[in-house]
């Protein structure tokens, strides 16, 4: 266990950086920290979007994950990293950025958070870098899987950066890699593919579903997950935060319930999909605009992404709730934003 945890070892309040709070899961992160008592301070890019910190009690340093030296400044007298900013796109017209920022964005404010003698740093992951069984089970930590098996730019993008995260723990920096499934819940700002999927389903916008599966997790126990973590993991250690396996079928009727519409009932092969992908593809090359449906997800959803959190349940004391309350609570927050009509 980390010696002085979010406790704080004494009188001293902790304090912490979060990187990414003004997106949805380091949102999330920031209001738990906020909760628990810790001093927080959060790295937010010139001109971004800074609703989801407008009821935080939290400090803003101006910085980008590309400029080491606004990284250290940040950095000084934080006694943890929580590094949860990614670029999360799937279908990316130009895959570059991706790669800046999921990869030498991690490995460059590693570095700071080493120079400035940081004493623990939980890196978010995705289960984007977990791999699946081909006998249909729930993969975990110990599952298989290599760089050949990423589907998309956002998976190797992502598979890359917990390789900078190991170096880093080899050179001496303690670091705990965390793998949220797929949070749902407020926040959801821009929105996340899956949040746009929520609200595609609740709007009516979705009459069809493929045979696929997501692990829903409620964002507010992802985020306390990551103090978990931060506490109780072990340097170099991966841990899944998720919660319930489910169907997308089931998933659409559990949304479809909750705001009184009829979930959709015909189910689409995988065969008819992928020409409609391609198509779309096209079109994103001609507008050079991203649609909802890219290819990279289409060929993600051949398989269902059930995945098990046991490891943090043991080791950590990971909790997380069923998913109707994670989607009452997107719908809300959506509502409230006048997102969901």
């Amino acid at each position: 266990m980390f010696s002085g945890a979010a406790r704080g070892g004494g009188s001293r309040r902790m304090k912490a950086l979060v990187t990414g709070a003004t997106g949805f899961v380091g949102a999330a992160v920031a209001r738990a920290l906020n909760n628990a008592g810790w001093q927080v301070r959060v790295l937010a890019r010139s001109g971004s979007n800074r609703g989801n910190l407008d009821r935080l009690a939290v400090e803003v340093a101006q910085g980008d994950l590309a400029d080491v030296r606004q990284l250290e400044r940040a950095l000084e007298g934080c006694d943890g990293l929580f590094h949860v900013a990614a670029d999360y796109r799937l279908g990316a017209r130009d895959p570059r950025p991706l790669y800046l920022t999921n990869v030498e964005g991690t490995r460059n404010i590693l570095n700071a958070a080493r120079t400035a003698g940081v004493a623990r740093v939980v890196y978010t992951s995705s289960v984007a870098t977990i791999g699946i069984p081909t006998d249909g089970s729930p993969g975990d930590e110990n599952t298989a899987v290599s760089l050949s098996n990423m589907i998309g730019h956002y998976k190797r993008s992502k598979y890359l950066a917990e390789e900078v995260a190991r170096d880093a723990v080899r050179a001496g920096l303690s670091v705990v890699i965390v793998n949220p499934s797929t949070p749902v819940g407020p926040g959801d700002i821009k929105p996340t593919p899956t949040g746009q999927l929520v609200l595609d389903a609740a709007c009516g916008r979705m009459p069809a579903y493929v045979d696929t599966g997501l692990n829903i997790v409620h964002v507010d126990d992802v985020a306390a997950g990551h103090l978990l973590a931060f506490e109780r993991g072990t340097p170099g250690e991966r841990y899944i935060l998720g919660g319930q396996d489910m169907t997308l079928q089931s998933i659409l009727a559990q949304i479809a319930a909750l705001v009184g519409r009829t979930p959709p009932r015909i189910r689409l092969p995988y065969a008819a999909v992928l020409p409609i992908a391609y198509l779309a593809e096209g079109l994103a090359k001609i507008s050079g605009r991203s649609g909802r449906v890219t290819l990279e997800g289409v060929r993600m959803s051949r398989k269902r992404m059930f995945f098990s959190s046991g490891k943090a349940a043991r080791e950590l004391g990971y909790r997380w709730r069923p998913p109707q309350q994670a989607f009452e609570d997107a719908l809300r927050w959506f509502r409230d934003h006048d997102l969901l009509a």
